[in-house]
């Protein structure tokens, strides 16, 4: 067996994987709140093959791809917008979807519903921390957004945003447009102390350019391993016509 020939293909796959990530991670570049996926290579064994010297095995190792996210803050941008809130520091904003499941974000772009809910992307409701939504009151006022999450419009309180922070965020599950949901080991507690900007807006954690370059240094490996495949699989082919 040609056990180079079978590593090279596995190096392919795994580099097919990375640009799959590359590709999701520019695509959201410009997605309020999203947090970079990541690919962590390592290998692994899959038994031994003869090599060396005569009689002798060594073990077949191959290439493994582990995904997973950072979570380190973006850069915040001021909008001015009433509505708009960026969270400084650990911690989730935690919304409701119609279907009633819970889910997260870092993405404080908001708007009012026609009845007054205060919602996020997709109609997901905001969540404050006895779990109701927020409603603002019509002819209330401006919404005032305080550095530690509590809301008010005049005088008039409206309860405390519920930013929550998993004990195990490996535990948190990733979906599309920044959302995340938590599996129960990701154990979601309330953040004691958060930091808030009203009128501001937190970046995804993307450098646009860093991926530019990723993209560049996979096409290359990509290609280098199709030439030792081609290679190996010339070699292959002058043996068997010469052995007839």
């Amino acid at each position: 067996m040609n056990i180079g020939l079978y590593q090279s293909a596995a190096s392919l796959s795994a580099l097919e994987r990375w640009q799959d990530v590359v590709a999701q991670n520019i695509t959201s570049s410009q997605t309020t709140g999203f947090r970079k996926r990541t690919v962590q290579f390592s290998t692994q064994t899959a038994g031994e093959w003869r090599g060396g010297a005569p009689g002798m095995t060594e073990p077949a190792v191959f290439p493994k791809v582990t995904t997973g996210i950072n979570y380190l803050s973006g850069e915040t941008q001021t909008t001015r917008r009433e509505l708009d809130v960026a969270i400084q520091g650990e911690g989730f904003f935690e919304l409701r979807q119609p279907d009633g499941q819970l889910t997260y974000t870092r993405s404080g772009e908001f708007a009012l519903r026609s009845d007054r809910t205060l919602v996020a992307a997709g109609n997901a409701e905001v969540l404050t921390e006895d779990g109701s939504p927020v409603v603002l009151l019509s002819g209330g006022g401006a919404l005032e957004i305080n550095a530690d999450g509590t809301l008010r419009q005049g005088t008039t309180p409206l309860g405390k945003l519920a930013i929550r922070q998993p004990s195990n965020p490996e535990a948190l599950i990733p979906l599309s447009g920044g959302l995340f949901l938590a599996d129960p080991a990701a154990g979601m507690k309330p953040v004691e102390h958060p930091e808030l900007m009203q009128g501001y807006l937190e970046q995804s954690n993307v450098s646009s350019l860093r991926e530019m370059v990723d993209l560049v240094v996979i096409a290359r490996a990509y290609e280098a391993n199709q030439r030792v495949i081609g290679s190996m699989d010339q070699q292959m082919q002058k043996a068997l016509e010469a052995f007839g």
